[in-house]
Parts: structure tokens; sequence; C-alpha cells
């Protein structure tokens, strides 16, 4: 029996566009933190695709969710919140950089599938390179820019935040602080925001230990790649926290990529930085006081991603 639907399902609905491992363990992650009534899973692979709602489905009995069902891509026309983690998946080798057509045609194609989309829904981007892909889809989807935006330095940021955690031997839910710019090679540690209880982690952290921790932060990516062959867990937790922050109107202080007009010297691009995340998306971006240094260093990778959003 096929596990296509039309509104089978009544209020809160999340599209995730995307059955690979990104998408399947995103989908699953919504499912078992009960954030909507019914969560649909979409794939150009039917087989997939339901192979994957098969398979979380197993799973249902064990939470509050009404249902994960398959669908298709005008299904998530109608959608609360719909994520994009379709795309080409970044392979050993590569940065996410080198993604950026291929995933311009795949995001292209798929939007013109979905046509006009609920004027309230919110869009999050998760598919690489993801500021280039927020910035295309906000074009795309004929939704006010703050409702279109992509999960950009999250991942980023709770790998600092574990790293500095360890490091001091602290849960990581005790630091604070962000990675900001291009979800990439040209990201960086933002350590001007970097506290743990109340002290700044520049008085607590060498600096040839912070250096250790920034590097490690911005090339784990690909350890884990050359090891498994992708990542996963980490960005469906990061998303589904950021999907939690937009049903819950949370007004929450998280990482993302959106769109800047006269923030720190950038406008005009999609790029990570610390944002107010509520019901409508990007409620505002938060402001930050940089050091001279890092203030260039977002600049300079602002400067790289606009190159790329042409």
């Amino acid at each position: 029996m096929s596990t296509k639907t039309h509104n089978i399902c009544p209020a809160q609905k999340i599209a995730v566009i995307g059955a690979g491992a990104v998408g399947a363990t995103t989908a699953y992650t919504l499912m078992i933190k009960n954030l909507a009534s019914q969560v649909i899973l979409i794939d150009v692979n039917e087989a997939k695709e339901e192979g994957e709602v098969l398979d979380i489905g197993d799973a249902l009995c064990f939470s509050e969710t009404g249902c994960v069902l398959g669908a298709s891509y005008r299904d998530a026309a109608s959608a609360d919140v719909i994520i994009l983690t379709a795309g080409a998946a970044q392979k050993p080798g590569e940065t996410r950089l080198d993604l950026v057509n291929k995933n311009k045609a795949i995001t292209t194609a798929i939007f013109k599938q979905i046509g006009k989309i609920k004027p309230t829904a919110v869009i999050i981007v998760v598919s690489n390179p993801v500021d280039i892909i927020t910035y295309l889809v906000q074009e795309l989807s004929g939704l006010p820019r703050g409702q279109v935006f992509g999960t950009g330095t999250g991942l980023d940021t709770a790998r600092l935040r574990t790293a500095v955690g360890k490091h001091l031997n602290v849960y990581p839910q005790s630091v604070d602080g962000f990675v900001m710019g291009e979800h990439g090679d040209s990201e960086f540690v933002a350590w001007s925001t970097v506290g743990v209880g109340g002290a700044n982690a520049v008085d607590l952290i060498s600096a040839p230990e912070r250096e250790k921790i920034a590097k490690a932060v911005r090339t784990e990516v690909y350890e884990i790649i050359s090891r498994k062959g992708a990542t996963f867990y980490g960005i469906a937790a990061v998303t589904t926290d950021v999907v939690e922050a937009v049903l819950f109107n949370q007004h929450k202080v998280m990482p993302a990529s959106t769109r800047l007009e006269n923030y720190l010297g950038v406008s005009g691009v999609c790029i990570g930085v610390p944002a107010v995340i509520g019901r409508s998306g990007v409620e505002r971006v938060w402001s930050v006081k940089l050091s001279a240094d890092e203030k260039k260093k977002f600049q300079a990778s602002a400067k790289k991603l606009k190159e790329f959003q042409k």
C-alpha cells in the first residue's frame, strides 16, 4: 500500500524534503520529540522515502506524534514548517561550496514542484552550502525573508560548546557563544561571545588551546565524512531545536543563516549570525560586539559567500 497521502492528519504539519541520512534522521528526531501531529517525508526516490517512512513508523507507538507519512512535493505547500535537506551530499575531499551548482539546480526544481506555499509557513534550509541555498530559497519561495532561514553555523556552534565543555570539564549546555560566518571553511569562533558560567572563555583558555579548539570545530566535518561517509545526528538535533523554537514561539537566540542589512559592515548576503527565532522565523538579528580581528574575519567570510550568491 502506498505511503502517499493528502491532508490525513490535522494540526501542526512538518514537511521534511529529502529522505537521505540527514532528512530521515531529522524526521525521526522530530517524531521522538513530539513536535507535530504530522511529519511528512518527501524524496524523488519514492522507494527510499517509503522505506524510511515504514522504518520510522515502527517507533510511533513510543511517541505522541500522530503520523509519519510519505508525500509529494505539492503536499509541502500546506506545511507549517518546511525543512529542506535534499541535495547532493558532501564527499571526501569536497568542500561545501563545491556543491553550489548541483544543489542550486536541485533546489530550484523542488520549489517549482511545490508551488505556492502557505503564507505563514517557515522554511528551514539545511542543504549545503546552506548559506547559498538559503539565499536562493528566499528568492524562490515568495515568503518574507525572515520566514526563510538556514541552520547556518548551528552545528558548528554545537561542536564549539561541546569542545569547550570537554576542555573545561563542564557540561556543554553551560557554555554560551557562537561560531559565525559561512558554514564552511571561512567560519570562525567568535571568542568574544563565548562564556562559561559568567566568565569569558578568553580568560579560561589559552590562545594556543583556543586555536586548537577552533580548528577542530572547523574540520570535524571532514573527520566524520572520511570515517563514515556523512554527518547526520548532530545536524538533525540542531534542526529539531530550531523547529522547537519556531513552533513554541520561544524567541530563542541561536545561530541562523539569514540575509543581513548593515550588520557588522555586511549587507545583502545570507551568513551565520546569532538571531532571535520565533513563530515567524528570524525575528531579528542579535547584536554582538566582536574584536577588530573577528570583525575582519566575518567580513571576509561574507565577501567569499557573496561571490556565489549572485
